[in-house]
């Protein structure tokens, strides 16, 4: 009975064994099917044919061509403000006016004084004033009448001491009496012939010539207390309001015409070589989403310099402004095309891979991949053109949603994003 039992016991082991094994084969027979037939989500794109366009990103900064800026002359309040920021104006247009009353005062002064300094001059060219000349000469003319009454009366007392009837003190004391006027006479007729000297003359005419400076210089300031325009243009900066207070070397205002304006960027060493005059660049703001400015490429970098941690070669571009909508001195977005080819048959730049050196894309052939190696030519941020290895229309994988690796023979279904 014992034996029995043992013998229905090994029996239903060898049994569960069995069972157990099939099982488990039948679950790796599955597995292995199931692994077969599973399809990976993709995500994909057709190769398409159209232009394809090269293109180097970067930032730049709007400025005028011919730009006027005012700067205030001096210390002052803005007495008026006549055109408001954003306004046209004509050449010779009056933009603002400064208090210029100081200025003013000092102009006076300067011509009191270029008066007074040519009055002084004129004197010490003809020895002195009218009247200190009229006051020489009467003095002059009595000078000679002294003289000459010395004169006949030194003879007199001359011919008496012949006679006996003068003594030798009477003569000597009209000798010295003679010779007293005489001694006048000379220095009078000295005043009137040159009574300055040429170091007092230049002395007077530095005076002159100061005041002239002066003048001039108020002047100067005067006019730069009216703001006028230099030429048609648009007020595009108005820093000012009237009664504000202003620094000398201040800011006023800046006009430019800016239906023509000039766009100055930098592109990164690498990319220097592919810029060339006359391509074409695009230029967009934020301030005005969806708006588009073209231009073209004016002046190519003539060398290289670092900005941070960039070496970089500067470029300027004349950028058609003709709504006046784009402003100066704003930071834009520069796209520059650096090469365009029609008819060009591209896929997203997701779908390239490359091995060895060599590139290739997944086509999807009948829900598997094929790997189909190629040869690529332009590209851009986001688009590479295929020269050769791939049809019009193809189907490429980009990438499987799950983030597992592509492989060739891989079953896979597409998922739209």
């Amino acid at each position: 009975m014992a034996r029995q039992q043992q013998d229905a016991t090994r029996t239903n082991g060898k049994r569960m064994w069995m069972i157990i094994g099939g099982i488990i084969f039948a679950v790796l027979i599955l597995a292995a099917f199931m692994s077969r037939r599973r399809e990976i989500p993709v995500r994909a794109s057709v190769a398409e044919k159209t232009t394809i366009t090269a293109a180097i990103q970067t930032n730049g900064k709007i400025e005028p061509i011919n730009g006027f800026e005012a700067h205030s002359p001096y210390a002052t309040t803005v007495k008026k403000v006549l055109v408001g920021q954003g306004g046209h104006v004509k050449a010779g247009q009056l933009i603002l006016q400064l208090d210029d009353a100081d200025a003013v005062a000092r102009a006076a002064t300067a011509a009191a004084q270029i008066a007074n300094a040519d009055a002084n001059l004129n004197a010490v060219k003809q020895g002195g004033t009218r009247e200190e000349v009229l006051t020489v000469q009467a003095d002059l003319t009595r000078a000679h009448a002294d003289r000459d009454a010395a004169q006949r009366n030194l003879d007199a007392m001359r011919r008496l001491q012949q006679k006996g009837a003068a003594s030798a003190g009477e003569v000597a004391d009209a000798e010295n009496r003679y010779k007293s006027l005489q001694a006048q006479v000379d220095l009078l007729e000295k005043k009137t012939g040159s009574r300055y000297s040429s170091a007092d003359v230049a002395r007077v005419e530095a005076q002159a010539a100061e005041s002239r400076a002066s003048l001039r210089a108020a002047q100067v300031v005067v006019e730069k207390a009216n703001i006028r325009a230099p030429r048609d243009g648009v007020v595009y900066s108005l820093p000012v309001h009237e009664g504000q207070f202003v620094s000398a070397g201040d800011l006023l205002v800046q006009v430019a015409d800016i239906s023509k304006i000039q766009l100055r960027a930098f592109v990164d060493e690498p990319d220097i070589g592919k810029l060339q005059a006359g391509q074409v660049v695009n230029v967009t703001w934020d301030a005005q989403p969806g708006k588009v400015w073209q231009g073209k490429v004016t002046q190519v970098p003539t060398t290289v310099v670092t900005r941070g941690t960039r070496n970089v070669g500067e470029f300027t571009s004349l950028v058609d402004n003709s709504d006046e909508k784009l402003l100066p001195n704003v930071t834009v977005t520069v796209n520059i095309v650096t090469a365009q080819h029609e008819n060009a048959l591209k896929v997203p730049r997701e779908a390239i891979h490359q091995d060895d050196g060599k590139r290739y894309v997944y086509q999807i052939v009948n829900g598997e991949l094929k790997r189909h190696d190629v040869q690529t030519s332009l590209s851009n941020l986001t688009k590479m053109e295929i020269t050769q290895g791939l049809d019009p229309s193809a189907q490429v994988a980009l990438g499987a949603v799950n983030g597992q690796p592509l492989k060739e023979g891989l079953g896979v279904r597409v998922v739209q994003e």
